[in-house]
């Protein structure tokens, strides 16, 4: 079982008194009775990756806002603050299992800012993130499966909800499809596309869980 320290990485930028740039980079760290060596090594992934992102916040964020601002006098019209968030979520830690999601949301002004969505399955018993097919080893063509399931689940979707997908949802299907955007949760493995992937904005991130079969 793994035991999950929060940790925050926190910042704002300022240019001529004007708060420019706002950032939360959240990441975990893992204490586990499986193997601490596979901690370690998930625990340096986060962090390497948290220091990333914050450099890509001082480095070109930062500047970019800046530049934005510069014209601003006295704060008039009020300038709108870029803002870079990073959080985490953990729908599934249940024995050497580990499976976690992050939404990385960035607003640099505009109607409405963009979000990401990653995601990590580990098995902390080797210190291994888990792929897609390792839950389909007896069926060689899962994805081809799984998007024929995602194509049926959308198309009863749209018969009380017309136009919550673009029209072409089932070419954007297997154009869009990841097999690394997934996520284990009690219930099954949950498969997700980006913004605009395969549907409006106002859709987000359209998800599709695949329930766990018998034992």
């Amino acid at each position: 079982m793994q035991t999950i320290i929060h940790h925050s990485l926190e910042h704002t930028f300022y240019s001529r008194d004007i708060p420019v740039l706002k950032y939360t980079i959240e990441f975990p760290t893992f204490l586990s009775t499986c193997s601490q060596t596979a901690a370690q090594t998930a625990n340096a992934h986060y962090a390497s990756v948290a220091k990333e992102k914050e450099q890509y916040c001082r480095t070109v964020l930062y500047p970019q806002a800046a530049e934005d601002a510069r014209y601003i006098e006295d704060n008039v019209p009020p300038f709108h603050t870029y803002e870079f968030n990073i959080a985490y979520t953990v729908p599934l830690n249940y024995g050497c299992i580990t499976s976690l999601y992050f939404d990385q949301y960035t607003f640099m002004g505009g109607a409405h800012g963009s979000t990401v969505r990653t995601s990590d399955t580990w098995n902390f018993s080797n210190g291994r993130q888990m792929q897609l097919g390792e839950f389909f080893q007896s069926d060689p063509h899962y994805a081809d499966n799984i998007q024929n399931y995602i194509e049926q689940r959308i198309t009863e979707h749209l018969r009380t909800e017309p136009g919550a997908f673009f029209e072409d949802y089932a070419a954007l299907i297997r154009k869009t499809f990841k097999e690394e955007n997934y996520y284990l949760t009690t219930d099954g493995l949950v498969l997700y596309f980006q913004e605009y992937d395969i549907a409006p904005y106002a859709a987000g991130r359209p998800q599709f869980l695949l329930p766990f079969g018998p034992g």
